[in-house]
């Protein structure tokens, strides 16, 4: 079960109060006036489609259609900016780099120049100069230049906003159905099986990996996808249980059914929750699984909106 200090703070951004987690993530700019024409060739989305100030959720495949970094891309002008978890943040960059011989195509990381902060809540947003949102499903992402951190960080101490830890990150980003690169997604993954809302478009021309991506579209569903699971019993049935991470999924009469990537309590359903690659045929609301002798019951993505 989790600590007082951490449960406090739960209660806190579930009932509508703000927190504020800092991470290390990778911000990288695009520019030129061929900067469209090479993007679209290399990302999941359709780049023609991003208006000035719009973002976007896209995938870098490689060319088996397997994931090399999920992006949220915003467009502010001619530039296109980058944003990425920090594990694929060279990845993204030299992915991109490679193709600066080729014609007007340039690439800049500018992550060390910024400091990120995750709010959650329904906080007033904030006017960043020089710094850059990106809006994500349950939270707000805030790149802001090295010498406005400090003020940043002192206006949510007047928003009484809670520090959020890395162990309640855990519980919010889980709750909130988002995978984490090297936990819940790494490069054997391929990307439809992620099951992101508008990550992929199915209507732009060839890039990188899209034979494969479109031929699983087109076939009618994924071998597996992610989704989550929830123990089907109380914690003190259960034993408290969350270190299922890595454990294989089975059918109650033995078959293969996935693997759990994610586990943490949740709070607000009481029960241990999970990420997990579950194979298409289980995929159902309500479906039993077992995973190390306890049993799962099979539940969209996210946990709570």
């Amino acid at each position: 079960m989790m600590e007082n200090k951490v449960d406090q703070k739960y209660e806190t951004i579930r009932s509508g109060g703000t927190g504020a987690y800092e991470e290390k993530r990778g911000l990288i700019a695009v520019w030129g006036k061929e900067a469209v024409q090479f993007l679209d060739g290399l990302i999941s989305n359709d780049m023609k489609t991003l208006e000035d100030g719009d973002q976007m959720l896209a995938a870098f495949p490689n060319a088996q259609g397997r994931l090399l970094a999920v992006v949220r891309v915003r467009r502010m002008g001619d530039r296109f900016l980058f944003d990425t978890e920090e594990a694929t943040r060279e990845k993204v960059l030299q992915n991109l780099f490679r193709f600066t011989f080729a014609g007007d195509f340039f690439v800049g990381d500018t992550s060390d120049i910024f400091r990120y902060f995750e709010v959650f809540g329904p906080h007033t947003k904030f006017a960043i100069p020089e710094g850059f949102v990106f809006q994500g499903a349950s939270s707000t992402g805030y790149f802001v230049p090295m010498g406005l951190a400090d003020d940043f960080e002192n206006d949510l101490v007047k928003m009484n906003a809670v520090d959020i830890d890395d162990e309640l990150y855990e519980i919010l980003r889980i709750e909130s159905g988002i995978p984490k690169y090297g936990i819940d997604m790494d490069e054997t993954t391929i990307v439809p099986e992620l099951g992101l809302d508008g990550l992929i478009s199915y209507n732009k021309g060839c890039y990188i990996g899209q034979e494969i991506i479109a031929r699983i579209h087109f076939r009618g569903h994924v071998a597996k996808r992610l989704t989550g699971l929830t123990v089907s019993v109380p914690p003190a049935v259960a034993g408290g249980l969350t270190t299922m991470s890595g454990y294989e999924l089975t059918t109650p009469d033995g078959k293969n059914a996935g693997r759990v990537t994610s586990v943490t309590f949740s709070p607000n359903r009481d029960r241990t929750i999970t990420l997990a690659f579950v194979r298409y045929d289980y995929l159902a609301a309500g479906t039993e699984l077992m995973a190390g002798g306890t049993k799962l019951l099979v539940e969209g993505l996210p946990f709570i909106n």
